[in-house]
């Protein structure tokens, strides 16, 4: 098969390289995701409250993004009986993603900066 592309190739083959990543974002690239994501990576296990307080979503907006990242694997959802708590932590699916979040975090500190001081 060949890699050269021609004018008929549709929009879904042209980007068909881009794919992978583009499923990636849709699992972990809405602002709550990552807000949430990346609390847990620099805390570890929280409890709701405590991911509540953290990150400043409201209880519905946050339970919702759980639920969401617990299905795609991304957390673990614990609960105790005794006092009644739910506890949060990132899988190894979502501690693989740890690299990518220090990287943005670099490329923001060095990007985002200059950005603004350049308008």
């Amino acid at each position: 098969m060949s890699s050269i592309r021609t004018k008929s190739d549709s929009v879904e083959e042209k980007n068909s390289d881009a794919c992978p990543m583009v499923e990636a974002i849709e699992q972990i690239g809405s602002q709550w995701r990552l807000v949430v994501l990346s609390d847990l990576h620099g805390e570890g296990e929280k409890r709701f409250n405590e991911l509540e307080r953290s990150t400043g979503a409201s209880s519905r907006t946050l339970s919702r993004v759980l639920d969401d990242l617990e299905e795609a694997g991304l957390v673990n959802r614990r609960v105790e009986d005794r006092p009644i708590a739910t506890y949060y932590s990132l899988t190894e699916k979502s501690r693989g993603l740890c690299p990518v979040f220090e990287e943005l975090q670099g490329w923001a500190d060095e990007w985002l900066d200059v950005a603004q001081t350049d308008d």
